[in-house]
């Protein structure tokens, strides 16, 4: 049975597309068939995998609000072994041509997965750095919600904002909506600020917690001009590990469920 599962807060720069990429090839390694929707107009994690093949290739903005076909749009990669449904700078009017619509502006996501969701067992949605009209899309087509969240001052903020977004779509389109995990990313256990904000979150939010966090690591940062994810560039990287990890104790969460 597939799980569609948004990566998202509103602040930018917490690892959202890093998340995305290296979790679904984590999971992939794992022998899961994973989906990754790109749904930032920034198109971060459609180049962090090279997926864009041409100017003119179909997009995830052409599929929700042109009708076109997901299975044509959908790259398939083999290094990852992952697809991709791909975004580019076109998405950035998304959101005011969504809102023209009479009716179902939030439901377009979830209606073009639909119809495919059953081909894999993992569907990850990167999000966009905002609250508007493609969050919420994202979150209407979710069955949970993974939230990074940075070992950084001020790390809350961000969290409690999308944790009203969150309210809003269960109380009108999608009300089933779960919390997947919360996730501490760019942690450094030489600092005393990162275990400190990290014992803070562990605080307010308990279990929903990973046990596992990502580190900061450069390697990370250097794998998306390859083109790959960490696990091409460099296997043994800590990053490598940390998402290896990650990906093992989302597996076991999902099993217990």
């Amino acid at each position: 049975m597939s799980r569609i599962i948004a990566i998202s807060n509103q602040k930018g720069g917490v690892g959202k597309t890093t998340t995305a990429i290296n979790l679904s090839s984590g999971l992939a390694r794992l022998g899961k068939k994973v989906l990754l929707v790109d749904f930032d107009s920034q198109g971060n994690a459609t180049q962090g995998l090279n997926a864009l093949e041409s100017n003119n290739q179909t997009t995830v903005y052409n599929v929700i609000l042109e009708g076109a076909d997901i299975e044509k749009a959908i790259v398939r990669k083999t290094k990852p072994n992952v697809d991709v449904l791909p975004a580019n700078i076109s998405l950035a009017g998304a959101d005011l041509q969504m809102d023209k619509l009479p009716y179902g502006k939030e439901m377009l996501l979830k209606s073009a997965l639909d119809p495919i969701k059953d081909q894999y067992d993992y569907i990850f949605i990167d999000c966009p750095p905002s609250l508007g009209l493609l969050n919420t899309n994202a979150l209407t087509a979710a069955d949970s919600v993974l939230i990074p969240v940075q070992c950084e001052y001020y790390a809350l903020e961000g969290v409690t904002q999308l944790l009203l977004t969150i309210r809003l779509v269960q109380q009108s389109s999608n009300p089933s909506l779960a919390i997947e995990g919360i996730l501490m990313t760019m942690f450094d256990i030489r600092t005393r600020l990162s275990v400190e904000v990290s014992q803070e979150v562990r605080r307010t939010f308990g279990k929903l917690v990973y046990q596992n966090s990502i580190p900061r690591n450069v390697k990370l940062s250097e794998a998306p001009s390859r083109g790959v994810s960490i696990f091409e560039y460099d296997p043994r990287s800590n990053g490598a590990i940390a998402y290896q990890e990650l990906s093992s104790e989302m597996l076991r969460i999902n099993e217990r469920r």
